[in-house]
């Protein structure tokens, strides 16, 4: 809910902002920010023992964790640490106790078999 809008920012009301289902049961995002190059900002929800499945990052993925652990194949990010991944890394993600990460992409992630 955009609560301010000027020249030069936009504020958002992030409370105010539903969290929206995702393909992938427990998992829940909200959008803070989209263009049409494919950028974007996103509030991730993950409740325990949830899994996003196999994907690509065709762009720089960024991703700040702000509560729980954020698990994949290379480690893990817990709360108030920061993990960026390279374009065309290839990684399945999930969460033992659940998370919220702020995500930063260049480009939308590409889901694999």
């Amino acid at each position: 809910m955009i609560v301010k809008e000027t020249e030069r920012s936009t504020y958002l009301d992030v409370s105010a902002i539903a969290w929206e289902p995702t393909t992938w049961p427990g998992i829940e995002t909200k959008t803070l920010y989209r263009d049409g190059s494919g950028k974007q900002t996103t509030l991730t929800r993950m409740a325990p023992g949830t899994r996003l499945p196999r994907h690509r990052h065709a762009g720089l993925e960024q991703s700040f964790v702000l509560e729980g652990t954020l698990v994949d194949q290379d480690g893990a990010c817990t709360a108030g640490n920061f993990v960026w991944r390279r374009p065309g890394s290839v990684h399945e993600a999930w969460t033992p106790d659940g998370c919220v990460v702020l995500g930063v992409f260049e480009t939308p992630n590409e889901f694999l078999p």
